[in-house]
């Protein structure tokens, strides 16, 4: 990988690993448009002031806008969402292996 490709990966990576940036993106994952309060129930767990900074930052990115409806993933961010697809399954099949480490 060349150093602007790692430059762009730890850029995206310190972008989505603040507090429920992840969250807002995945609760987005769905394509329809959702206004501040079911975000913030969608979200679970994340106060006004949090979500405001995440949305405001994951805007500024270009991941997410605002619509007459509410906020939606743009396509760049429903491409990463779409990248992150396999997440669901790699999470379960390694959720269960962490399992089977704790039993004796």
């Amino acid at each position: 990988m060349s150093s602007k490709e790692n430059a762009a990966v730890g850029q995206l990576l310190g972008l989505l690993e603040s507090r429920y940036a992840i969250r807002v993106l995945w609760a987005l994952k769905d394509g329809h448009a959702q206004t501040f309060r079911l975000l913030q129930d969608s979200v679970g767990g994340i106060t006004p002031n949090t979500l405001n900074t995440r949305i405001k930052e994951l805007r500024e990115a270009g991941l997410v806008s605002h619509g007459n409806t509410g906020y939606i993933v743009t396509s760049s961010g429903a491409d990463l969402l779409k990248r992150l697809g396999d997440l669901p399954a790699f999470a379960a099949k390694w959720a269960s292996t962490q399992a089977k480490k704790v039993k004796p």
